[in-house]
């Protein structure tokens, strides 16, 4: 186990240097200038000489790149243009907020995934297998942003349940579990969960409907084993690839959820990238993409090795 691991491992730190050097070389390929937001209209020369050796964009690229990743390693991530603000601080916190909404949309999109793909594996062709894959497709092929607003006036605007926008009362982006901070995460993590709980249940519907045609599972059959004892078998041998499908549906929550967090004005990952896009932000803006890149890979060797608990066969290949 300790070998995989450390193979796993290696593999991940090349991937990671890759991702940064794309994600520094695309920021900065992108049009526009982006001193422009701080800069006045009428801003001399010598100003702008300064602004950009303060920011360090009067080096060439590559050395750009190599004060950047360097001091990234050290944990500093730059300086925002807008808000001269550390972009460590500001994508910490925003991550906090992003990975808490992402999270409870996992479980919910996870838990209903598996529920439906199971109902429908089990009872195929049948009118639970039918209902089950109606919605599954609705799940996967529903616009996320439209389903986010379709639910603002329904329970914020028609019913008065819950509130619109926002991560706390009054607009404050500080949080504390209690209900008046936990209602702000219901509408956001529902819409959010729509997608990974219909590719949940097409999954794991796929796959119980495959195991249940293996041979293994006629066996156990006819030892005497009863359905209970048979499903816990199917549940053993699925669960590897419904994890793999659930840790890439996290990871994919935590690095796409720009248009969601933008309806709900959720303080997360999405939003503050929404803002350094419009905003020419660069330090900010690759600063948001590192970060969540190191996310996704990480979170894809977590998986990997949680796959290899399930299934000690994984480790041998």
């Amino acid at each position: 186990m300790l070998s995989y691991l450390l193979r796993r491992l290696g593999y991940a730190l090349p991937i990671m240097l890759g991702v940064s050097f794309l994600c520094f070389l695309l920021v900065h390929l992108a049009p526009g200038d982006p001193l422009v937001s701080i800069l006045p209209a009428d801003a001399s020369i010598e100003l702008q000489q300064q602004m950009m050796q303060l920011y360090g964009f009067d080096k060439s690229l590559p050395e750009q790149f190599v004060h950047w990743i360097w001091r990234a390693l050290h944990g500093d991530l730059g300086t925002s243009i807008a808000t001269s603000r550390p972009v460590t601080t500001e994508v910490l916190t925003a991550v906090v907020n992003t990975v808490m909404l992402a999270v409870l949309a996992t479980v919910i999109g996870f838990f209903l995934g598996s529920l439906f793909g199971f109902v429908a594996g089990y009872f195929r062709n049948s009118w639970a297998d039918r209902t089950a894959s109606f919605i599954s497709i609705i799940g996967v092929s529903m616009p996320h942003y439209w389903l986010g607003m379709v639910l603002v006036i329904i329970f914020s605007v028609k019913l008065m349940w819950l509130p619109p926008t926002g991560a706390g009362p009054g607009g404050s982006s500080s949080w504390a579990w209690d209900w008046a901070h936990v209602q702000y995460m219901i509408l956001p993590a529902i819409t959010m969960a729509f997608i990974p709980m219909g590719i949940v249940a097409r999954t794991v519907r796929a796959l119980v409907a495959d195991i249940l045609s293996q041979e293994f599972v006629v066996g156990l059959r006819a030892r005497g084993l009863g359905e209970w004892e048979v499903f816990k078998h199917v549940v053993k041998n699925s669960a590897p690839t419904a994890l793999a499908v659930m840790g890439l549906q996290l990871g994919y929550l935590l690095g796409g959820s720009i248009l969601v967090e933008t309806v709900f004005s959720w303080p997360g990952t999405g939003f503050l990238l929404n803002q350094a896009i419009f905003q020419r932000d660069l330090p900010l803006l690759q600063g948001t993409i590192l970060v969540l890149a190191m996310f996704f890979v990480l979170l894809n060797l977590l998986v990997d090795v949680l796959q290899t608990l399930f299934d000690p066969r994984i480790e041998r290949s």
